[in-house]
């Protein structure tokens, strides 16, 4: 990883570079960096890192996520420098660079893991933030290591179909089935102040709900988002959240497959990508501390349409870090 002199969200001595301007440079050309921004090379601090983690093999079904970074970045390219539902122009507010990719061993799941942690730790431990494109639901446990390391236990709300706190698949313990069971035994996520949401699908067996509910996870089910106003699940989000640092991690798949077809284990009867913007633009004002979203495999993608629905994703994370700052 580059070394960059200071990285503090606090230290600012010049003013942001932003993206190329999509007025001069067609946004089909110029860098393919996340948005046009700047590399992490190209600036003297970083307040935010886009960083892509291209790992699949913690898989169980499809594979392909890792190439979801590089297709996340590309589909960004129609990103503007002004949000208008935030009322936040990110890339003018704080510096945001894309830190490339992570680099590591593809063939063995632990190493993997513990570099991913070192890699993370590295780019945050003087003040900046991730916002991390997957990659499988794997390296939501490195992830939250690294955080843990800067901030403490997190209030972690996790968006999937699947609640991935299963033990084991095959009898390995690292898997994109169980990040957040490996968490929890290592205290990662704080026990009352988090949740799961957008949950459906079958499962294993009825024990999958009671072994996740002793986890400390409330679970907003899927169906809720038919039965109840989009403002009444942000305030229970918020209220469960309370003062802690918050981390949020998404997989696509949350999303119904007709707004996110290219990921690895589609599930019917999911989110509509409105419904998604909306609730992480209800986070406005919480303490958010880092982000990933994961599970995009391209291969799978006509259109564009789940490229288009992650990178929409980040970008909303970085205006609420601009928000924050």
């Amino acid at each position: 990883m580059p070394s960059v002199t200071s990285n503090s969200a606090n230290f600012q001595t010049t003013a942001p570079v932003g993206q190329v301007d999509g007025l001069s440079v067609p946004r089909y050309a110029g860098h393919s960096t996340f948005a046009r921004l700047p590399r992490i090379e190209d600036v003297p601090r970083y307040d935010v890192a886009v960083v892509g983690i291209p790992f699949d093999t913690g898989v169980t079904y499809r594979p392909g996520a890792r190439f979801g970074p590089a297709h996340i970045r590309q589909s960004s390219r129609l990103l503007r420098p002004y949000n208008p539902a935030l009322d936040v122009e990110p890339f003018a507010r704080q510096q945001v660079v894309d830190a490339g990719d992570i680099a590591f061993n593809p063939f063995d799941i632990d190493t993997a893991v513990a570099q991913i942690e070192t890699s993370a730790y590295e780019l945050i431990k003087d003040g900046a933030t991730l916002v991390t494109l997957g990659g499988d639901h794997t390296i939501a446990y490195p992830l939250l290591k690294a955080v843990n390391r800067v901030h403490g236990p997190v209030a972690l709300v996790h968006f999937d179909a699947h609640l991935d706190t299963w033990d084991t698949y095959f009898e390995t313990p690292l898997t994109h089935g169980t990040p957040f069971r490996r968490a929890a035994e290592d205290g990662l996520f704080v026990y009352g102040h988090s949740a799961h949401v957008g949950i459906r699908g079958s499962l294993y067996s009825p024990n999958d709900l009671a072994s996740d509910a002793e986890l400390g996870f409330q679970i907003v089910h899927c169906r809720e988002f038919t039965r109840r106003p989009i403002d009444d699940i942000i305030d229970q989000l918020r209220q469960t959240i309370g003062e802690t640092p918050l981390y949020v991690s998404i997989d696509i798949d949350v999303l119904d497959p007709a707004h996110a077809p290219a990921t690895g284990t589609p599930e019917a009867g999911g989110m509509t990508s409105r419904e998604l913007l909306d609730i992480i633009r209800g986070f406005d004002g919480l303490n958010l501390v880092g982000a990933d979203i994961v599970e995009v495999s391209p291969a799978y993608d006509h259109a564009e349409i789940t490229g288009v629905a992650a990178a929409n994703l980040a970008y909303e994370f970085t205006s609420l870090l601009a928000k924050k700052s």
